[in-house]
C-alpha cells in the first residue's frame, strides 16, 4: 500500500524541471540536428577549399622579374577585357603579394566573370565565371539550402532553436553530484548509452560557447533576426559624413546577387554621391580620375594588404576602395577600411574604418571572419574542431534516442514524457520571453509547438502514444 501511494505521488520539483529541460531539449533536437549536419560539412566545404584553391583568385601566382615593375592597372584592365571585349570592368582585385595576379571583375550581359592577369606581362593567366565553383555551391547550401528565402527563414529557426538546445543542453549537463572537472571529462568506462551520453555532454559543454559565437554571427545574416533587427540598429550613420550628398542606393548594392562583398556594417548605409565640391583631398589636382590614380590614392593612404577598387556605376557613382578580412583581403580585422572617391572631383567622399563601427558592428567585423575561418592557421584548425564537435553531437544526440527506444516502438519517437503537474518556473519564463523577445521566429515556432501539443497532440491519442 506505501509503494503505491509513493508511486502515485508527483516526482520532486528539481526532476519535473529536468524532465521538462529534455522535453525541450529532444524536440529542438530533432528539428535542428538535419541543419547543423548540413551546417557543419559545407562550412567546412568553403574553408578548405577557400583556403587552397582561394575564392576569387588569391592563391594564383606568377613569376615575379627581378628588373620589371608591375604594368599600370589601366594596362592590366586592357589585357583583361580582350578576354570579354564586350565587357565592363567592375572592381579590380589587387594582389596580396608581388607574385600574385591581379584580378578583375568583367560584367557582360549580367554575367560576372573573374580575369587573373599576370601584372607585369599584362597576360590573362586564367578566367572564370564568378560564383558558380564548389566553394558557391557550398555557400549556397550554408547560407540558404538552395531554396531562397524559404532556406534562410529556415535556418534562421534552426539557428535560434539551437540556442535553446544549447541552454537545456547546459542544465541537463549540470554537475549536481559530481565536481565541474568530472563532468567535462568523459568517463568511458561505461557501456552502451552511458558512454554516448557521457561523450554528447563533454563534447556539448566544451564547444557550447563557441557554438553560440557561431550561430549568433551566422544569424548576423538571416533576413529576419539580421536585415530587420540587429543590423538595422548596428549600421553605420551616415549622417557622420558632414554636407556629403548620399545616393538612394545602400552599400548592399555593391553585393552580388545573395552573396555579401561589403561589411556587415555598411550593407545598409547609404552610399555617398559624386558630383559636388564635398569631401576631402583624394587624388592630386589635374590628374584624371581613373583607376590609376585611384589605385595610386589607396596606396598613399595606407592600403597595404590585398584591397579591392570598385568602378563607379552611373554619373553619381563613386570609387571604392575596400579592404575586408570578411572578404579574405586579410587576416587582421582591425584593419578593415573603406573609402569612397568623387568619380568626377577626386576627393574623398567617406572614409570608414573599424574604429567607427559601433559595437555590434565591430562584434561582426571580428565574428564573421572568424565565423569563416580567415583570421589565419589558427582559426582554420579551431573551425575545423568546432566542425567535427557538432557532427559528433548530431550523431551521438541519434545514437542515445535510438539506443534508449523500446524494440517494439517503430513507430514513436519515444520522446521524454512531459511531467504532470509542473508548477511556474520564474527562470525559464523569462528565459522563453527573452529568447521569444530577441528571436522571433524562433519565439513563434515556440508558441506553435506549444499550441501544437495541447491543442492537438493531448487531445489525439494516437499522435499523444506516437509521439511518446
Amino acid at each position: 500500500m506505501s509503494e503505491t501511494l509513493e508511486s502515485a505521488r508527483p516526482a520532486p520539483v528539481p526532476n519535473r524541471f529536468y524532465m521538462a529541460a529534455w522535453r525541450w531539449h529532444f524536440y529542438s533536437g530533432i528539428f535542428v540536428v538535419p541543419f547543423l549536419m548540413v551546417l557543419a560539412v559545407t562550412g567546412m566545404m568553403m574553408m578548405y577549399i577557400g583556403f587552397f584553391d582561394g575564392r576569387d583568385g588569391e592563391n594564383i601566382t606568377v613569376p615575379v622579374p627581378l628588373d620589371q615593375s608591375p604594368l599600370s592597372v589601366s594596362a592590366q584592365g586592357e589585357a583583361a577585357l580582350k578576354t570579354l571585349p564586350g565587357g565592363t570592368i567592375v572592381e579590380w582585385l589587387k594582389g596580396r603579394a608581388a607574385d600574385n595576379v591581379s584580378v578583375f571583375r568583367i560584367n557582360e550581359g549580367g554575367v560576372q566573370t573573374m580575369v587573373a592577369v599576370d601584372p607585369y606581362k599584362g597576360e590573362v593567366v586564367d578566367n572564370w565565371v564568378r560564383r558558380q565553383g564548389w566553394y558557391d555551391f557550398a555557400d549556397n547550401i550554408h547560407s540558404e539550402l538552395l531554396l531562397g528565402t524559404t532556406g534562410d527563414r529556415l535556418l534562421e529557426i534552426a539557428a535560434g532553436l539551437s540556442i535553446v538546445l544549447i541552454v537545456t543542453g547546459l542544465y541537463l549537463w549540470w554537475p549536481r553530484d559530481r565536481s565541474f572537472l568530472h563532468a567535462v571529462v568523459p568517463n568511458l568506462a561505461g557501456k552502451g548509452r552511458s558512454i554516448w551520453k557521457e561523450l554528447h555532454s563533454s563534447v556539448g559543454v566544451i564547444v557550447s560557447a563557441l557554438l553560440l559565437v557561431f550561430l549568433i554571427t551566422g544569424m548576423s545574416w538571416t533576413g529576419i533576426w539580421g536585415g530587420k533587427l540587429v543590423q538595422a540598429w548596428s549600421t553605420f550613420p551616415a549622417e557622420k559624413w558632414d554636407n556629403v550628398p548620399l545616393s538612394d542606393d545602400t552599400h548592399a548594392s555593391m553585393n552580388h546577387g545573395a552573396v555579401s562583398d561589403v561589411p556587415w556594417a555598411l550593407e545598409q548605409t547609404p552610399m555617398p554621391a559624386s558630383g559636388s565640391k564635398a569631401g576631402e583631398t583624394g587624388t592630386p589636382p589635374g590628374v584624371p580620375v581613373d583607376i590609376d590614380s585611384v589605385a595610386q590614392l589607396a596606396g598613399e593612404i595606407g592600403f597595404n594588404a590585398r584591397y579591392r577598387i570598385s568602378y563607379p556605376g552611373g554619373d553619381q557613382g563613386v570609387w571604392t576602395i575596400n579592404q575586408d578580412t570578411m572578404s579574405a583581403d586579410a587576416e587582421d580585422p582591425f584593419s578593415d577600411r573603406t573609402v569612397h572617391v568623387d568619380r568626377h572631383t577626386g576627393r574623398v567622399l567617406a572614409n570608414v574604418a573599424f574604429a567607427d563601427y559601433s559595437l555590434a558592428g565591430k562584434a561582426m567585423a571580428v565574428g564573421i571572419p572568424f565565423h569563416m575561418g580567415l583570421m589565419g592557421i589558427w582559426n582554420l584548425v579551431l573551425n575545423t574542431l568546432v566542425c567535427l564537435a557538432v557532427m559528433t553531437l548530431c550523431v551521438s544526440g541519434i545514437v542515445m534516442w535510438w539506443l534508449r527506444r523500446p524494440k517494439k516502438a517503430a513507430l514513436r519517437l519515444f520522446a521524454p514524457r512531459a511531467p504532470a503537474d509542473m508548477p511556474h518556473w520564474r527562470g525559464a519564463m523569462v528565459l522563453m520571453l527573452f529568447l521569444s523577445l530577441m528571436f522571433p521566429l524562433v519565439g513563434l515556432t515556440l508558441l506553435c509547438a506549444l499550441a501544437l501539443e495541447y491543442f492537438v497532440v493531448e487531445r489525439v491519442s494516437a499522435l499523444r502514444k506516437a509521439l511518446g
